[in-house]
């Protein structure tokens, strides 16, 4: 799988690490009355959908940037890549 990193272009997958579903960059509020259910939640009940998923990709044998990658996990095929930086400062993490 190619994954066109958006400052180095083209790079194999080989050089990234998967992280997992890219809605664990918005954490739980720990002061909301409900902190601890949230956060068990959070840190431990995950879907697991066939189809379009974000998705966290670090990569670890390049510029060690953090990546959303936007991927049909049934085809592979991948529809967008954004530096997670970029997603998180415009508030688009959720």
């Amino acid at each position: 799988m190619i994954i066109n990193h958006p400052l180095l272009g083209p790079r194999d997958a080989a050089e990234f690490v998967y992280l997992g579903d890219a809605s664990l960059m918005v954490r739980p509020d720990w002061q909301d009355e409900n902190a601890a259910e949230k956060f068990y939640q959070y840190m431990y009940l995950r879907d697991n959908p066939a189809g379009r998923q974000r998705e966290l990709w670090y990569h670890e044998q390049g510029d060690r940037s953090w990546l959303i990658v936007t991927r049909d996990t049934t085809t592979h095929e991948i529809s967008s890549v954004e530096l997670a930086r970029d997603v998180a400062l415009a508030g688009k993490g959720k």
